[in-house]
């Protein structure tokens, strides 16, 4: 005769209920959920860290481009009215110069002819018309290395040396050179061209 004792009894019971593998659907949408939150915060503190990756980059080309038409307009004459070839002739001993509210390109100047310091004064150009001062564009490989960037040039009168324009002719000139990266951030050089 056959006794069932209580361990037979359990293991019957055991082996005749079916196991359920997996997951049910609410465990499911709650996982993809959390992942899904995951997933947003990890993507919005890795985006701001790519923008900061190419900064540096941004920065040295603007500093670049920034030196690069420094050199350019400190390499002219001081004053349209200063001896353009080479001579002793300064402006505000023999001639006057430039008046400061006159500060700009000559009538029917443009940047290849441009012949003193002052006639930069106003120029804003970026992307692709920005050009080297061989009139080159700024092309490698098919792409414009300044896309995206704006330069922008200033230049007036400053005898003291304040940073303000002082309405008067002088014989110091401020040149401020302001360029801005796709970033928005504002890189400006700053020289003073003598009247020697």
């Amino acid at each position: 005769m056959l006794v069932n004792s209580p361990i037979q009894i359990k293991a019957a019971r055991f082996q005749s209920t079916p196991f359920q593998h997996g997951f049910t659907l609410i465990e499911l949408v709650v996982g993809i959920v959390i992942f899904a939150v995951a997933m947003v915060l990890v993507v919005s503190f890795l985006q701001p860290q790519v923008r900061k990756g190419i900064d540096p980059i941004w920065q040295v080309r603007a500093a670049s481009l920034g030196q690069s038409i420094s050199n350019e307009i400190l390499a002219k004459p001081f004053d349209q009215n200063s001896n353009q070839v080479g001579g002793m002739e300064r402006c505000n001993e023999a001639v006057t110069c430039t008046d400061s509210g006159a500060l700009g390109p000559d009538a029917g100047e443009n940047r290849d002819s441009y012949n003193d310091v002052d006639d930069y004064h106003g120029l804003n150009v970026s992307g692709e018309d920005i050009f080297n001062s061989l009139g080159l564009n700024t092309e490698v490989d098919g792409t414009y290395i300044y896309a995206g960037f704006n330069a922008q040039v200033s230049v007036f009168y400053d005898q003291n040396l304040d940073g303000i324009d002082d309405l008067a002719v002088g014989n110091k000139k401020l040149i401020t050179v302001t360029i801005t990266t796709p970033g928005g951030e504002r890189i400006v050089l700053t020289s003073v061209k003598g009247n020697f």
